[in-house]
């Protein structure tokens, strides 16, 4: 599922500029969005009681960007790219990890999730990709078996 060269791949490009409009929509509304203390907290997905969802064109574009070998499968309930509360993959990360505080409100987070799932879902129409929204556990895990 690894998207191929980062060069001129209309893939990787669409998907940068959905992660482009969603932190731009974060930075303008952060009252709504929460002021993220990089504590990582949500990053722990056991303990904090949270889900994070991705899509293929997501999973495409990090494994892009980090050579494919660099996929962690998710053995507990941290995200295996949270290492001493950082996250190591940051400027890939996926749009819910952008979206997401612990600070925000629900109303915001839940209506530029569904933006960007729209678009990231029609990548996958345009390009043939079969789309699928699935735990992050099981997307990584079907990778690194």
């Amino acid at each position: 599922m690894v998207a191929g060269s980062k060069t001129n791949n209309p893939l990787l490009e669409r998907v940068g500029e959905i992660y482009k409009h969603v932190d731009l929509q974060v930075r303008r509304s952060s009252d709504s969005a929460g002021q993220c203390r990089a504590c990582g907290r949500c990053c722990d997905f056991d303990s904090f009681d949270h889900r994070l969802f991705v899509t293929p064109p997501e999973l495409m574009y990090l494994a892009a960007h980090l050579n494919a070998e660099g996929l962690k499968a998710m053995t507990t309930g941290r995200c295996p790219y949270n290492v001493a509360d950082k996250c190591t993959v940051y400027p890939y990360r996926f749009a819910g990890c952008r979206i997401f505080c612990c600070k925000a409100g629900a109303d915001f987070q839940s209506r530029l999730s569904e933006s960007a799932l729209e678009k990231l879902k029609s990548i996958c129409t345009e390009l043939r990709i079969p789309y699928r929204y699935v735990d992050l556990t099981t997307a990584l895990n079907s990778f690194t078996r």
